[in-house]
């Protein structure tokens, strides 16, 4: 940690860490010159049910494999802060690192679902936010209810961004990558299934 950084969050189940994290971290550090981006694994996202969540130290550790980029870290902060919800953790990453610059980082696919988020709004207007735009949810940009509600606060993706007071909200539209966790556990499933079959 040093004074003056820009990091970018992307926080998640990571149930598994996939391509797709890997390829919003790598479009954050391009598009917005971010130093740093950190990945935040949730010890259980309270929107997802706890069925088929892998353990914890399992995710940290299927994501620490997967980020080998020298510039993007794993990390187990909101075990350590004793947070759940976004809002609570990104309250205490900005109290605990006051000379640091963060971004949130996130997919379309999370922002179509955003205002479900507990106090959604105040994440918002204490935090930039990127979003990076991913296969199948290409309007979300235009019509989540988050980007409606602070349409006036979007930004050309720059390393300013960072450093904008919020609300500010950038849309990054590069070339993109449709891996998501759930697809993943979908093909891992038809796999055992299959498998089961032969089998028996």
């Amino acid at each position: 940690m040093a004074s003056g950084l820009h990091i970018g969050l992307l926080g998640g189940s990571f149930n598994p860490a996939h391509a797709g994290h890997m390829h919003v971290s790598r479009v954050g550090l391009e598009y917005l010159g971010l130093d740093y981006v950190w990945w935040l694994v949730s010890p259980q996202n309270p929107l997802k049910p706890i069925a088929g969540m892998a353990a914890f130290d399992q995710r940290l550790a299927w994501a620490r494999a997967l980020a080998t980029h020298p510039r993007i870290r794993v990390s187990d902060i909101e075990v350590d802060l004793g947070t759940q919800f976004t809002i609570d953790t990104l309250t205490a990453l900005k109290r605990r690192f006051r000379e640091v610059s963060f971004v949130w980082l996130m997919g379309s696919d999370i922002l179509e679902g955003f205002q479900r988020w507990r106090r959604w709004q105040e994440i918002s207007a204490i935090m930039p936010i990127a979003v990076v735009v991913r296969p199948g949810s290409t309007l979300a940009p235009l019509y989540a209810k988050m980007a409606q509600r602070f349409a006036r606060a979007r930004r050309a993706p720059s390393r300013h961004i960072a450093e904008a007071p919020p609300p500010v909200f950038a849309v990054i539209d590069a070339p993109r990558n449709g891996q998501s966790a759930t697809a993943i556990r979908e093909k891992l499933v038809r796999a055992t299934a299959t498998q089961g079959a032969v089998r028996y």
